[in-house]
């Protein structure tokens, strides 16, 4: 075999890598402060996409913002995507505040409750209750470029 062979198979290798991470990598820049300080107003984050990711207790996460709510959250630009702190997963102890679940209730089944980092300025599971599972679209992998401070 002859590196001139191979090369073939290494680009096709690499085409398939990148349609892979093409759809299942995603690019979200955070809009509002309910996740401040772990993530700011303007923050690119690198979500990896479900079925890839296994969502557990402390991730932030992206989510699908529940239909009806009346006061949308703070999301990533463009989407009615919301990012958040995966609180509890089903049969952990729902956390205080969560809408119609006694505080440390087990979250039922095929459920989670989120929470954002910034209490006090976050719409989330205390108003939304919990949320079915498959409202989570990924988890946050990291942030990519952080937001440029404001100007005084």
């Amino acid at each position: 075999m002859t590196l001139g062979g191979a090369t073939p198979w290494v680009l096709g290798g690499a085409i398939a890598l990148l349609a892979v991470a093409r759809s299942s990598l995603l690019l979200i820049t955070v809009e509002g402060i309910s996740m401040e300080p772990s993530y700011a107003d303007g923050d690119l984050l690198l979500m990896v996409r479900r079925p890839l990711a296994r969502p557990r207790r402390g991730q932030a996460v992206v989510l699908w913002e529940p239909p009806g709510c009346d006061v949308p959250a703070p999301r990533a630009a463009g989407n009615r995507y919301a990012v958040k702190r995966l609180a509890a997963t089903s049969g952990q102890p729902a956390p205080a505040g969560t809408a119609g679940v006694v505080h440390g209730t087990p979250v039922p089944a095929g459920h989670v409750a989120v929470l954002g980092d910034n209490s006090a300025r976050s719409t989330d599971s205390r108003e939304w209750g919990v949320l079915r599972n498959d409202r989570v679209v990924g988890v946050i992998l990291g942030r990519i470029r952080r937001s440029a401070a404001p100007e005084d």
